[in-house]
């Protein structure tokens, strides 16, 4: 059937055709740089890394565009309220979310623009639209005349006759008509300026997006992609300044991820509900704390243009999912062969069965994801996957037959960000991370209550039925002070995909 996208432009499932077979020219909207990066970013960010990651996996050559907005009203207002200069503001926001994308895995962009970079190219596709007729001058602002671009609202769906000036739309009584938005604007007192054919000023939001991906991708170009809030007004002014200055398409695809919100609100500032890249590393649901194939998880687990709701319990269970896998990885490593013949390359009783659920997982891999990039679905494939697996396990599978199952994960998972890891960097690495850090929440309990230096295994024991009972009755706060109480005497517990738990000391 081949790779079908939802495009926003025609509110369908198309079959994906690149303008160039075996190319695919991509620009993703970035973030304006005045302050850290929320979990609205992320998702974004994710949404088009697997985008990327996808088509690069199917073969095709990807030239991917993501820019940085670093001039713009929020970063002057940032600027005057820290005392620097813009420049300063945007240079410190742009690298603090680089540094949450690499914690995140997401991959850089082949080329990361920034708007006052363009500044000439943005002057002179301004310049064509005047030219052209499209755009008008009042006191050294330009605008653009909406009502010149038949087709303005083709993207978005908004009548033109329906909208009215407000939060979106600036008032300014100077426009020939409230709807008409700034190419450029005249500069200010203490803000940044370029000089310009209309004298010193800066550009406008909308215009930068056009100029930047213009100047790299050319016009047309095969996906343009952004969150859900960008279809109006931003990508709907960019197809019309661009196609109004070019006299063809813009863009042939239009992506866009759905929001993020918190019990089922959009997160906004506004509401209070918001969070940064950063608070949700920082934060330990039931004291353990996220890492970033948890979040990535989490995130994939809905499809990207449905909405997603966060909270804690989400971040938990993806977790948990995790820690299924990578206790299947465990079993694969540590009991391949047990069941079947001694030597390594022998077959195993479950070994015939393995090649057709290997072939299975990658049909249904890629009939998921070319189903408009369902990441649910393929997640579902990698769930259906370990089940099987398990069994195979418990029937014996040979070494050669454990370690081609484990490749398939790694392999097929890339393209998520997923199963990168040794199951022993996920369970000795992460976890006696967390599990230190869970003993230093609970020194002075501990110190309190602690009167020796060891225990001996059958209080260790006791300690472990109280802990699996706690988890039963779902008390995992009491369940991680068990596991912090053990920590203490350098005790780790390694919770085991069937339910049951271990010790070591």
């Amino acid at each position: 059937m081949g790779l079908r996208i939802h495009n926003t432009l025609t509110r369908q499932k198309e079959p994906f055709e690149p303008l160039t077979p075996g190319e695919v020219r991509m620009y993703v909207c970035g973030i304006t740089a005045y302050d850290l990066s929320h979990l609205g970013h992320a998702r974004s960010a994710l949404v088009f890394d697997v985008i990327r990651r996808y088509l690069e996996f199917t073969g095709t050559r990807v030239r991917f565009v993501r820019n940085f907005t670093d001039v713009d009203d929020k970063i002057i207002k940032r600027a005057e309220k820290d005392g620097v200069s813009p420049a300063e503001v945007s240079e410190r926001y742009i690298a603090e979310y680089q540094n949450d994308m690499k914690r995140l895995g997401v991959l850089p962009a082949n080329v990361e623009p920034k708007a006052t970079a363009y500044i000439p190219q943005m002057i002179a596709l301004i310049e064509r639209l005047l030219a052209r007729g499209f755009a008008y001058v009042v006191d050294g602002d330009v605008f653009f005349e909406v009502r010149r671009f038949e087709r303005y609202g083709c993207l978005s769906g908004k009548n033109l006759d329906e909208l009215l000036a407000g939060a979106r739309v600036e008032v300014d009584e100077r426009k020939r008509d409230p709807r008409d938005f700034a190419l450029w604007k005249s500069a200010k007192p203490g803000e940044p300026s370029w000089d310009s054919p209309w004298g010193p000023g800066r550009p406008g939001w909308h215009i930068e997006c056009s100029a930047m991906s213009m100047e790299h991708l050319g016009s047309p170009f095969d996906i343009h992609g952004g969150g859900e809030d960008l279809i109006f007004p931003h990508h709907e002014c960019e197809i019309a300044q661009s196609e109004a200055a070019t006299d063809t398409p813009f863009v042939r695809y239009w992506v866009h991820n759905g929001f993020v919100q918190i019990n089922k609100e959009k997160m906004s500032k506004s509401l209070g509900n918001f969070f940064t890249i950063r608070e949700i590393f920082e934060k330990s649901p039931y004291g353990v704390p996220v890492t970033a194939e948890a979040l990535r998880y989490f995130l994939l687990a809905t499809h990207y243009r449905s909405p997603v709701d966060f909270s804690d319990d989400a971040l938990w269970e993806a977790k948990r999912a995790l820690d299924r896998f990578y206790g299947l990885f465990q079993r694969l490593d540590e009991s391949s062969g047990a069941a079947g013949p001694p030597q390594r390359g022998a077959a195993g009783p479950g070994d015939r069965l393995l090649p057709p659920l290997l072939e299975r997982l990658g049909e249904g891999f890629r009939q998921a994801m070319d189903d408009d990039f369902s990441t649910p679905g393929a997640i579902a494939q990698f769930q259906l996957l370990r089940g099987e697996l398990n069994r195979l396990i418990d029937a014996g599978l040979s070494r050669r037959s454990g370690e081609q199952a484990r490749e398939q994960f790694r392999s097929f998972g890339q393209v998520l960000g997923l199963f990168q890891s040794s199951w022993r960097e996920w369970e000795f690495g992460i976890v006696h991370q967390v599990r230190a850090a869970e003993a230093v929440a609970v020194t002075v309990k501990v110190d309190v209550t602690v009167t020796k230096n060891s225990l001996t295994d059958e209080e260790i024991e006791q300690k472990l039925a109280e802990r699996n009972e706690a988890r039963r009755r779902k008390d995992f706060a009491r369940a991680d002070e068990i596991r912090a109480e053990l920590a203490a005497f350098g005790i780790t517990i390694e919770d085991r995909p069937d339910g049951t738990s271990r010790w070591k000391r």
